[in-house]
């Protein structure tokens, strides 16, 4: 399904849509095409990408493509999912140890949408952290690894 979402396929891009999107949520999936999980968050975007598109821009990148990004963000799970407003990253508390990315599927187009609207009316009071409007049971639980280097 990610043949319909908007593709980012280089870092210049990725740029750009962060820079020039503009009062508007703008929600970067980073996966992997063939991935289940990240088909069916695509096509839960894809669904609701028209009924969001007054308050949010959403494009999919493959973090193959942009490893820049991928390493910035320390995604290591995929998908993640990564809110911008105005050129801000927008951070969401979601009861988890990472507030930088939604990592896995949303359960229901609903809960998009509830997200969404929680980061768009908190970026126009130029809040950069929000509080997840999301059920603790919603969001997928993991363990962050730490290595010395």
């Amino acid at each position: 399904m990610s043949y319909q979402l908007r593709k980012l396929t280089t870092k210049k891009q990725v740029d750009s849509a962060i820079r020039d999107t503009e009062d508007k949520v703008l929600l970067l999936r980073f996966g992997k095409e063939n991935d289940p999980v990240t088909m069916q968050l695509d096509n839960t975007l894809t669904k609701n990408e028209h009924l969001l598109s007054k308050m949010a821009d959403m494009y999919s990148v493959d973090t193959d493509d942009v490893p820049v990004y991928t390493q910035y963000f320390d995604i290591t799970i995929t998908p993640a999912t990564i809110f911008f407003f105005n050129g801000q990253h927008i951070k969401v508390d979601w009861g988890t140890a990472d507030h930088t990315k939604f990592i896995g599927s949303f359960r229901s187009s609903q809960d998009l949408i509830d997200v969404v609207e929680v980061v768009y009316r908190g970026a126009m009071k130029g809040k950069l952290m929000v509080t997840s409007p999301l059920e603790h049971g919603s969001v997928t639980q993991y363990s962050l690894l730490y290595k010395d280097i």
